[in-house]
């Protein structure tokens, strides 16, 4: 049995609802080495931090993607947290 509660399945949905945001909002990036390079970085965010299982550290880690999305991709609106 997992030690895993609601709250961190909560926020693993919230996580790929952010890294589907970052796929589509960088399609406005009109150069494609530019998008491809955003994309590959969030995800590699991703898997670097795969292996979190602390609610707290996961928040504080989806706090700093949401500032930096903002500021890689300006146009976009990031997703509620």
């Amino acid at each position: 049995m997992s030690n895993f509660g609601l709250k961190y399945f909560i926020l693993q949905k919230r996580v790929l609802n952010l890294y589907r945001h970052v796929i589509r909002a960088s399609r406005s990036l009109p150069d494609p080495q530019t998008r491809s390079e955003t994309i590959t970085w969030f995800r590699s965010e991703i898997e670097r931090n795969r292996h979190l299982a602390d609610v707290v550290v996961i928040e504080d880690k989806l706090a700093v993607a949401h500032r930096e999305i903002r500021q890689i991709l300006p146009s976009s609106e990031v997703p509620s947290r």
